[in-house]
Order: C-alpha cells, then structure tokens, then sequence
C-alpha cells in the first residue's frame, strides 16, 4: 500500500493517492458536495503521478462513469455526472498510456463511494473515499503503439488457494518469462482470476506481475462477493483490485472493450442466490456510447467471461456490432477451447458471421489430475487439450490467436491418437485421429505416412478425447490418490479422423497430420507406428 501524497501547484492542487490498491488519481483536499465529478486529463511528460507546472491538458480524451461519456475540452478539463456509487475512468486513447501499480495493474480510474462497501462482506471492498474530490485529475503519457501488435490472452488462472498460485506461477508465469519472443504489449485475464476466495487474488496479482506488462482484467463468476443482496454490489473486492468492471482502452488500431456479462441475482422469494450471463441496461448504454465515438472500420475485440452465446441480452450487442466489418469476441469460463462463429441461427444478422473465441484456460481443468514430478496436476482440459494460454496477434483489421501450451514445447499443437503397432491384415480398418486443440472450424486436416506417402483428407468428428478418457479411467483406479479427480470429458469439436492407407509394408513408420488454417502457416506433428507382419 502506497500512502496519499499531497503536492501544491501554483495554481491548483494535486494528489495522487493509493487507498488500499485503488489510485485516485489528482485529486484536491477540498471536497463538492455536488453530484458532478470535475477534473483535467493531462501529459505527465514525467510519469510521477502530479500534474506539475508546464504539464498541459489533453483535448479530446473521452471519460466515462459506466453510463456516460464525456469528451475533454481544448484544456483537458471534463465534466460528468456521478452518484454514491460511481467509477469514473479515462478511455486509453492510441499511442498514451495509463500509470501502472507495482503490480502492473493499469490505473485509469477513480472510485466514489463515500460510503464504501458493505462492511458485512466477507471479502474486502472499499473503504470509504468520503465526499467527492473538487477534482479529479488523470496522468497520462506518451507511447509508440504500432499497428500490429500481441497480447497474452489468460482464461480462468482460478487458484483456489496460495498452493494453487504456485502452481500457476511455476507452470505458466516462469514460461513465459523466459520466453519473451512473445513481444506482448500487455495482457487480459478472462475471468475467474480466483476460485471463490478473494483474498487470493493478492498473492495472483503478485505473480501475473512478473511477467512484467500491463495486464487488464474481466470479472468472471468466481470473482463475486456471494454475499451480495444484487449485482450492483456483487464486484466490490473486484472494483478494489482492478477498478471498474466494464471498460474500454485503444491499443494500436483496435479498439478493446472489457465486458461483465456475469448479472448475479441475490437470494430473494425462496430462490437461492444464483448467477447468469447478462451485461444488463446501464453496461449497454456505455457499449453503446463507446460504439458511437468508435470508427467504424476499426477493429473492435470485445473480452468477456462467459461465452457471448451464453448471454441473455446478447441479441442488444449484436445489434451494435453487426454491421461493423471487423469484430471478434473472446471468453473463458468453459474449460475448453473451442472457436464459435455465430450466425443467423443465434440471431446474428451481420454480413459474415461473427467469431467467438472460447479461450483456453491457465488452470485446465481447475488444477486436477494426477500430479508430476514438480508436484503439479496436469490439469488437462476436458476436450483433451493442455492448459496453457493464448498470444492474439493484432494488425489493422485483422487478427490471428496461437495457442500456447503450459510446461511444453511451442509447437505442441495437437495430439495425434494411433496404435503403437497393428499387422498387415489391419491396415483396412486401423483409425488414426487428431485432437487439434485450438483449430477453428474453418480449419482442414490432412494425414500422410512417410514422406513419400500421398496427402489424404481427414474427417471432422466431434467425440471425446479417448487419451483424456484413459486418463481419468486410470486415476481413478488408484485408491490413494492424492489429487482432485478429472471432470467428464465434454466432445471435443477439434477432432479429425483419418484410416491408415493400405499396402504399408512391414517396419516403422511416421504418420504426419497437417492443419491447416486460412491465413496461417500449416501445422504438422508427427507420431511413429510399428507395422508387423500379418498375424498367425
């Protein structure tokens, strides 16, 4: 914790104050008894935090409290309306940038509660800001952002514990820190950044810190406080770490906008307190206003928790987005990777269809299974692919996502199911599948032996993993295991299937499968196969 600093100017006040992990960001002593936030948003040429003298406001630099937006004037100064309970942030323009904390988390916003949060929570909300500053002042400063860039794409870390922290640390955050070919310019967690207890996400956000970028955040279901009578108030430990839980940044070209489509519903007429994928009225009027000031042929990335086709109010959304040309979403929330593209059958009234990415998840299968020899579950996700990670690629209106498995070599993209040896005879009838784990359905698969052998085409099937399915069986032969069971497997929509080709002779062999993707290089893995002479 960082204690409020105060600093005199000539002509105004300035403050930058860290209140329990939460920065507010150039704001006066004296305080409004009125119901509208006032401030500047300014070059900090030094990066310190202070409006010093000779640093000027930034005209045209768009503020929001969750519902408005509002548009600096030619001295940076804006004006918007806030209640008792109101977040209000800047919207990272290209080619500025936010400050960050110690832990890299971007600091664009303020919070107004003066009250603070529920103090029956059993997790940590604010404390109470009191009234509201005369200003509220946001730094920002200068960055080259190029057209074509990467971002680390995070599903579901969900750590239930600090145990299960280092197990995302050692399996996930040291790779990528030694392998920073990866070039990312910052990174998002998609949701469930814990499992339940939010008193982890200290010791998580410690650890996703060494990665050294800036790294954004989605709220997803497990982040909640349960104990919420309504949503309103279901994401107050998460506005305390993270800010706002709904945004939007530019970066580059693109145009991110950050979603919280999990509406919870307290306890109320006999029913239990329960959750759903919704964004609800006031999210959407922000969406829409966003939308409005947002080119149209610029690249608009809508990150979320659940999967967009899982969200009640999605056809509003749709309506939004349909007639832009280039969109894409990305979620977590189900385990699996898997590539949607929506179309007239949900609503989806655009030109082309509409791609959702259902994102791999750092934790797998929520850290289960048998552990290695670093005393880590493998955690393989119930379609039969590896946790891991995603690096998204950005170029003007394009995109492109590789997936990055956790503890493996890069070019780990799929696993190819075989016999290890089969006669002569069955040949005819031996079946070679490909889980390729982040292949799209635009995807087409192809398999050979050896090199001299002719490329043939391989069927797309959906059903499950069979190694994800003999993995499970043979833990839970073991009475004294000591791990969290794996989930049942769920069909993996990224199989292909393909017959061995006749006249193989007698010997070992290499079977090749190739994926290819449009726009993409294709991807060959190899897997070896004894064939013997005809049985007896």
């Amino acid at each position: 914790m960082r204690l409020s600093r105060w600093a005199l100017c000539a002509l105004i006040f300035q403050t930058v104050s860290w209140i329990t992990g939460v920065t507010s960001i150039g704001q006066q002593p004296a305080a409004s008894s009125e119901t509208r936030a006032r401030g500047v948003v300014y070059d900090d040429q030094n990066q310190n935090g202070i409006r010093d003298p000779g640093e000027s406001g930034i005209e045209g630099i768009r503020v929001s409290n969750g519902d408005q937006i509002v548009t600096t004037d030619s001295s940076g100064r804006y004006e918007i309306e806030v209640d008792d309970d109101t977040i209000v942030f800047v919207i990272k323009p290209r080619n500025w940038a936010t400050p960050i904390d110690s832990q890299n988390l971007p600091k664009f916003y303020y919070i107004h509660k003066p009250a603070g949060s529920p103090s029956e929570f059993k997790y940590a909300g604010m404390k109470p800001t009191g009234p509201l500053p005369s200003s509220i002042d946001f730094p920002l400063h200068r960055q080259t952002e190029p057209d074509k860039f990467r971002a680390l794409m995070f599903g579901d870390p969900q750590p239930r514990n600090v145990t299960e922290v280092e197990y995302m640390t050692h399996d996930v955050i040291e790779q990528i820190v030694a392998d920073q070919a990866h070039g990312a310019a910052f990174g998002v967690t998609l949701g469930d950044i814990v499992f339940d207890d939010l008193d982890v996400m200290e010791p998580h956000n410690q650890a996703v810190a060494l990665i050294g970028i800036p790294w954004y955040n989605v709220i997803g279901n497990h982040d909640m406080n349960y104990d919420a009578a309504d949503d309103r108030h279901s994401d107050e430990t998460f506005e305390r770490h993270y800010g706002p839980a709904y945004y939007s940044f530019d970066y580059g070209p693109t145009h991110f906008i950050v979603l919280d489509d999990v509406t919870w519903v307290g306890a109320q007429n006999g029913q239990r307190a329960h959750y759903h994928g919704g964004l609800g009225k006031r999210q959407m009027r922000f969406v829409r206003n966003d939308l409005a000031a947002t080119p149209k042929d610029q690249l608009v990335v809508l990150m979320m928790h659940i999967p967009l086709t899982d969200v009640t109010d999605r056809h509003e959304l749709y309506e939004l987005i349909q007639q832009r040309p280039a969109t894409v979403s990305i979620s977590a929330h189900a385990h699996y990777m898997e590539h949607r593209f929506i179309g007239e059958e949900d609503g989806w009234k655009g030109k082309e269809r509409h791609h959702h990415i259902v994102n791999v998840t750092v934790c797998g299968s929520w850290w289960n299974g048998r552990k290695d020899e670093r005393g880590i579950p493998h955690a393989t996700m119930s379609d039969g692919g590896p946790n891991g990670y995603s690096i998204m690629e950005f170029d003007g209106a394009t995109y492109s996502l590789t997936f990055r498995p956790a503890s493996r070599p890069a070019d780990h993209q799929m696993l190819i199911h075989a016999p290890e040896s089969v006669s002569v005879e069955q040949l005819t009838t031996t079946v070679v599948l490909a889980n390729v784990f982040a292949a799209s359905g635009r995807a087409s698969c192809e398999m050979r032996v050896g090199e001299d052998g002719q490329w043939s085409t391989m069927e797309r099937i959906t059903i499950n993993d069979p190694a994800f399915v003999a993995e499970k069986e043979r833990e839970q032969k073991n009475e004294n295991r000591d791990w969290t069971d794996l989930p049942k497997p769920h069909p993996t929509p990224h199989m292909w299937r393909g017959m061995l080709p006749v006249g193989l002779k007698p010997g070992t062999h290499l079977i090749e499968v190739r994926i290819a993707e449009p726009g993409r290089d294709a991807i060959i893995n190899r897997r070896a196969i004894r064939i013997e002479n005809e049985s007896n």
